[in-house]
């Protein structure tokens, strides 16, 4: 599978619901996981950790689409558009870029820009 391929299943597994499957299966024991310039999350254990508890905070998921990707060279780029209610806060759309970078066929680095408004 080229990396094309495993960025688009990675996104499908997301999109289908399968957040946590998708982690274990395309990220490294080592991966480094960074939300815009907050100081990175370091660890597949600390990141899993992380990952439950973004997902315990949401109330409502309204839905996900992925409006671009690009593939390089070790590199993907994933823009996403997602609709979620977060408990005790209104429904709100999120705009954001992730970026992975990959070593081995699994993501070892993987960045999250979006506006903090």
């Amino acid at each position: 599978m080229n990396l094309k391929e495993k960025i688009e299943d990675l996104n499908q597994m997301i999109l289908s619901g399968l957040q946590m499957d998708a982690f274990d299966k395309y990220y490294h024991e080592d991966v480094v996981m960074q939300e815009n310039s907050k100081p990175p999350t370091i660890g597949k254990v600390a990141n899993r950790e992380r990952e439950i508890q973004t997902m315990q905070m949401v109330d409502a998921f309204h839905g996900a689409e992925v409006k671009a990707v690009a593939v390089g060279e070790n590199v993907t780029m994933v823009e996403w558009e997602m609709e979620v209610t977060y408990k005790g806060a209104p429904r709100m759309k999120i705009c954001q870029v992730a970026v992975q970078r990959w070593k081995d066929g699994q993501i070892i680095n993987e960045r999250f820009y979006y506006s903090s408004n």
